[in-house]
Order: C-alpha cells, then structure tokens, then sequence
C-alpha cells in the first residue's frame, strides 16, 4: 500500500511540474502577492522543484487556473462550429436527457422526497417541533383572514356594490361592480398579507420562516390573487354583471380550473425551494419534472375540455366580427394546447442544457399565462372598441364602412399596444433587455429588433392616419337619394370630404408604407441610398414614359381643388350622362341610370355639366281642353303646392313649392299649362310622381280632362258612316292612320326644339 501511495505522490509531483513549466514558458506573467523567483539557469529538474517550494499556494492556484482557461479558450478558439445537424442534435439530447432521466429516478422519487421531509422534520426539532411550527403558522393565517374578513365588511357596510355600480346591462356598470369588487377583495387581500407578515415575524422564528414565507407565498396568496382576477373576468355568480361571453356552466368550470391551476404552478415552485432546502436536489429526483409536466397536462385538459365555452368567449359579442376574428376564436382552444405544449418541451430543453435560472423563478409560467392571455385580450380590446366607440353620426354606404374601419383601426392599434405590452413582459422575465439589444448591440438581433419595432411604431401611424380620416367619413352624410331604375338620374351627391377624403387615405397609406418600409430595410443594416437613387430614376422614366397619365393626374387634383364633382352626384361630360360613383386619382366612373358604366379619365374632360349642386328645378306640363279656366287651374296647383308642404314626406324637400306658371303654349289639342318646383337634388322625382298623382285626383274632382289627340275624317255628302262599304272604311282608317303618324312626328320635332 505504501508503494502505490509513493507511486502516485511521484507521478503528482511530476505532472505539477510539467503543468507549471508549460505555464511559465508559455503564459504572460501573472498578478502575485508577492515576487515570483527567478527562473533557474539551468532549467533543470530539481530546479524546478526548488522553485515550486519556494512559491506560495495562492501562486501555485493562480498559475493553475490561468494555465487552465488559456487551454480551454485555445480548444474553444480552435473547435469547429458545430453543423446544422450538429445542432438539432444537440437539442434533441438536452431535451430527451430530461425525460430519460427523470423516468430512470421514478422508482427512487418516494424515498427522496420521504428523505427531505425527514431532513424538514429533524431541522425543525421532530415532530412535535413541526406541529408547533404548523400551528404558529395555521395561528397567523387565522388571525390574518379575521383581518381581512373585518375590513371587507367595513367596506361593504360603507359602499354598497349594487347601490353605486349603475345599470348592470352596461359596459360602465359591468365595470363598476367588477372593479369595485376586484378592489375591496384585493384591499382584503393585502391587508391579510400585511397582517400575517407582521405576526408572523412576531410569532415564528428565522427558520421557521424560510418555510412559512414561500408556503404562503405559493400556496396561498398567489392561488387567492388568480381566483380574484379569475371572478372579476368570468364573474361565475353574476352572469349578469359578465364581462365574457360565456354560459353559466362554462364560466363557472374556467373560474374553477384556473385556480386548480395557479396552486398547481405554485405547488412545482415551491417544491423545488422545499427540497433543495433540504438536502435534496431537484435533479435528483426529478419531482419538480414531473409536477411541471401536470401544469401542461392540466392545461390541455381544460382547453379540449371547454373548447366550446373558449371558442364562444373569443367570439365575443361584436357583431362586425370579421373572418379572421370567427377563425381565431374557432382554434384558439388548439392554440392553447399547443402552447402548453411548446412551453414542456421549451423548459425541458433548458434543462437538459442546465440553463434553469430563470425557470426557477418562473419565467416559464409567465410566458405561458401572457401567451394564452394574448387572444382572450384581445377580445378585451373588441368588447371595450364596441361599448367606448360612440355611434355613427353619419348615414350612407360610405359612413357605414368608415365607421367600421375606424372600430376596426382602434382595434389594430390596441392589439399592436398590447403585443408590445407582452412581448416586454415576458422578455423582462427571461431577464433580456430588447431596448437595450435594439439600441446598442451590433449584429443581426440588434438589426432585428429594430427592424420590428420601425414596422410596429410605421403600423400604429398607418392605422392612427386611417382612423382619423374614417372618422370624419363616418359623420357624413353621404347616403344620398338614388336614381330610380329606369328613370333620368340626378340623384344628390354626397359632401366634398366624402369625395376627397378617401383619396387622401389611400395616398396617405402609400406614403407611410413605403417611408416605414424603407426604414425598416434600414434598420437591418442595408444601405437605402442606392434605392432610393434607384426609385428617383425609375420615377423620372416613368414621368417621361406617361406624359398621359401625369396629365390624367394633375387635371383630377385641379377638378377636385375646384369642387366640380362629388361621389354620388349626375353628370354630363361631352354627352356623356350618370352619377359619379367611384374616383381614383387617375380617372372617374360614370354609372348611366340605365346601368352602363363609363370609365372617363381627367385628362380628357373638357367640360363637365354637374345636374346634382345645390338645387334643382323641375318644370311639368299639362295638356287641358281650350275651354279650361286657367285661373281655375292656377287655384288647383296652388292648393296642391300648399299641401305638400305640410306633408311630413315631401316638406323637407322642398326649396320652393310647387306652384302655376300659367299657359305656356297652345298646340291643335289643347291648351299646355305648366307648372313647377324647386327641390333639393335627387328628390325631384319622388315629388313629381306624387304632384302627378294629385293633379290627376284634383281634375277629376273638379271635372277638368286632360286633352286627348283626335284624328277626323269629313268625307262630303256623306252624313251616315253606316252607308259605307267595307272598301270605304277601308280607305277611312287608312287615310286616320296617316294623320295620327303625321300629327305624331310633328310633336316629336317641337319636343325636341324645346328641349334644345
């Protein structure tokens, strides 16, 4: 035995010499406390060992650690980087080492943990010791709830819930009750916090409050805080005062689970501290493995569980839900599963490369909570945009589609808020500062990050351009009275912000995309100045190659600087007629009131009649017989005028009653009356109807007819038709015929003279 211990004190010696001469040739000099010896001359065997005798421990422990970290960095230095494969196998061993290990250590779990809570027991005195400990600590907390039960009467008894929350069918009033209840029940909860701190200092000592402290911390306060937030959103006894849209049964089970869960975390949290404190490593017995992997089990049972109260409560109750809100309701339940189940696999492969820092502190847990919050908030952010958003002031098709862009616009800006809100939470978690990488380092995360925040902040300011122009849209009044099928078009136009405004938006988005866009590119570290030089060519090119287009362009800016036309205003551009239906910046769309649809660009318009501004004034014609009294006539127009005036129907719409302009002119049949009115444009039509209407009923009524054509054939000597053959009769018709035709066509040529 003495010559195997000699053996290796020689072989020692020998590798401490080695290891210290490849130290001082080849390392720098060191910090000493005190002078090394000089090197022996020559460097001999025993030399070296009468150096090393004369140097001092700490010298001899610097020189072996600098020697160390010199051939580590080297290897470092000189390994080559690993592969791809590489890599994903690297990955696949950390993540599949947990697993395997911890399936290895079920069998020896039940005596590691029996072993920790006998290392528990014996360090607080035996078993009479934990009783007392127990019972000081089940004292506190009863002392604590009585505090906190006193003070929540207090406030019950001064502000009643029902009294000050409002009416419980509204947003405010929902909120109100919640709130005020959220708040009485965390004042008690911080109270009881308080008290049993303050008694518990007093009635426990140090050790016993390194066990009491993470035991409340867990598995009391953080399970009673969860049920708070959970019945302030599922509110599972007062469906009345919900805020979510979830049934009775479904409200209830979420409430429930959600504080299974929340004791669940915190009972993994605390058993990590309980059995470290007790000479039992988590890795020894993979405890905390197991009860972390039930948190994931446990949240995908609830989601596949309640899938359809989920799907309902993310639907929400907006009615302008769009495709992709009904979609992400749908899989939002499978959403949640995948995330508890990229979280196991996530904080498995931590562990399997030993990185358990921050899964210690639960930074795990918070990214799961914020990542299965992210689609239930933004539900919050639907519900709060419908309740908060005033109705829409405006009327028409295109107010109705503003308003809904501009509910859709706060949307998107509150989903950007609260994406940024998260992302630094959870990054906060993991103790990663993304301001700081996206201001001061260099590389592609920096670059990254930046880009990401230049897209975010470009989005907030395309949709807070988009929302602000909605918003005026929405107030308008651009619904217009619409030509009648058929009819001769001149229906009203809306208002000139109607016209210019979206114009203005789609410019406005342009011009934001590219300017954010290009910065965005910038912020990856790409030099934008050969595309912007790029851009200024490709633009010249263009401007020499669509000299048109420019002209289309610029004669459009000067028709809508001079008002000439609005959206939903009639017509006429070179005989041309219809209502202006859709504008773009190069070229305006005519729809004809018979249905055709005119595409016109600016540029080709030399002038442009508008039949819709201000006010229109409509002239109608009747035919009576020449024994007519014109005052008699006159006297019926005048009533009628008078009437519509007073109709709730038609008196808005007047400018000027309808009223008699007398004899206009005399043709072979009758004498031609006329009579007019002055009404807002895209009324006139309406207005005529119902004055035809009226005339009809007062000539009637006071035995006036209307003059009918009448072709007669005076044939001498003939006295009685019935004497006539059948050639003679014959020859009558046709000789009546040829009159009406004649008669007809001169009718037409003087309509056309009056109307030219």
């Amino acid at each position: 035995m003495m010559f195997y211990f000699q053996h290796f004190a020689r072989i020692l010696s020998v590798f401490l010499t080695v290891l210290v001469l490849g130290t001082v040739l080849q390392a720098p000099a060191i910090a000493q406390t005190s002078e090394a010896p000089a090197l022996p001359d020559p460097l001999t065997e025993d030399a070296v060992h009468e150096m090393v005798a004369r140097m001092s421990d700490d010298q001899v422990r610097a020189l072996l650690l600098e020697r160390l970290d010199a051939v580590a960095a080297r290897q470092q230095a000189e390994a080559p980087p690993p592969t791809l494969t590489g890599r994903v196998v690297q990955l696949w061993t950390a993540f599949t080492l947990p697993v395997t290990d911890a399936v290895r250590k079920l069998p020896v779990l039940p005596e590691g943990q029996s072993r920790a809570i006998g290392n528990f027991v014996q360090k607080h005195g035996g078993l009479g010791g934990v009783l007392k400990m127990l019972g000081l600590i089940a004292l506190t907390l009863a002392i604590g709830l009585a505090a906190e039960f006193a003070v929540r009467k207090l406030i019950a008894r001064w502000r009643n819930l029902e009294a000050v929350s409002g009416d419980a069918d509204t947003l405010a009033g929902a909120l109100s009750f919640l709130g005020r209840r959220f708040l009485r029940e965390m004042i008690g909860l911080v109270v009881f916090y308080i008290v049993i701190r303050t008694v518990g200092r007093a009635l426990l000592d140090a050790q016993m409050l390194q066990f009491a402290a993470p035991m409340v911390t867990y598995l009391i306060w953080m399970p009673r805080v969860g049920a708070a937030v959970s019945r302030f959103i599922m509110a599972p006894e007062r469906p009345d005062r919900r805020l979510v849209n979830a049934s009775d049964r479904w409200a209830d089970f979420l409430y429930l689970h959600t504080i299974g869960l929340v004791f669940l975390a915190g009972l993994t949290i605390f058993s990590v501290g309980f059995n470290t404190a007790n000479g039992v490593p988590p890795e020894s017995i993979r405890l905390a493995y197991w009860l972390d992997t039930l948190v994931y089990v446990y949240i995908i049972w609830i989601a596949w569980t309640a899938r359809e109260g989920l799907t309902e409560m993310m639907r929400g109750t907006d009615p302008d839900r769009t495709r992709y809100d009904e979609v992400a309701a749908h899989y939002y339940p499978f959403f949640a599963m995948a995330v508890a189940a990229l979280t196991w696999v996530a904080v498995g492969t931590l562990v399997g490369l030993g990185k358990v820092a921050q899964l210690i502190h639960g930074a795990h847990y918070v990214t799961m909570f914020w990542l299965l919050a992210a689609p239930a908030l933004d539900t919050a952010i639907r519900g709060l945009v419908k309740h908060l958003v005033p109705p829409m002031s405006g009327e028409g098709h295109l107010a109705e589609a503003a308003y809904i862009s501009t509910k859709r616009s706060y949307i998107r800006i509150g989903r950007v808020l609260v994406a940024g809100i998260v992302l630094m939470i959870i990054s906060n978690a993991w103790d990663v500062d993304l301001m700081a990488i996206a201001s001061g380092a260099e590389g592609i995360a920096g670059n990254i990050i930046g880009c990401l925040m230049t897209i975010a902040v470009g989005y907030v300011v395309y949709e807070g351009v988009s929302l602000w122009i909605n918003r005026r849209l929405a107030k308008e009044q651009t619904s217009g009275e619409e030509a009648e099928v058929g009819g001769e078009g001149g229906g009203a136009g809306g208002s000139r912000l109607a016209t210019v405004l979206p114009l203005l938006l789609v410019t406005a988005q342009i011009a934001i995309t590219v300017i954010f866009g290009l910065l965005a590119v910038g912020a990856l570290g790409i030099d934008i100045t050969p595309l912007l030089a790029g851009a200024g060519i490709l633009g010249l090119a263009i401007g020499f190659g669509a000299q048109k287009l420019v002209s289309d362009v610029v004669s459009g800016i000067f028709f809508l600087v001079d008002d000439a036309f609005r959206v939903g205003e009639y017509v006429e551009v070179e005989g041309t007629r219809g209502t202006v239906e859709k504008i773009s910046i190069r070229s305006m769309q005519l729809r004809h009131h018979r249905g055709p649809i005119n595409t016109i660009p600016y540029g080709e318009i030399p002038k442009l009649t508008n039949y819709s501004r201000d006010w229109v004034i409509m002239k109608l014609r009747f035919t009576v017989p020449f024994d007519t009294d014109p005052n008699k006539v006159k006297k019926i127009f005048k009533k009628i005028g008078a009437s519509m005036l007073e109709d709730e129907l038609y008196k808005d719409d007047f400018l000027q009653p309808f009223k008699s302009q007398g004899v206009f002119d005399f043709d072979d049949v009758g004498m031609i009356m006329r009579g007019k009115f002055m009404a807002k444009p895209g009324t006139q039509f309406t207005i005529r109807k119902e004055i035809y209407n009226r005339v009809k009923a007062a000539f009637a009524e006071n035995g006036i007819d209307f003059a009918r054509r009448e072709v007669r054939v005076a044939i001498p000597g003939l006295e009685d038709t019935d004497q006539l053959n059948d050639s003679e009769k014959a020859a009558v018709a046709a000789a009546a015929g040829s009159a009406a035709q004649q008669q007809a066509a001169e009718g037409e040529a003087g309509a056309a003279g009056q109307k030219k």
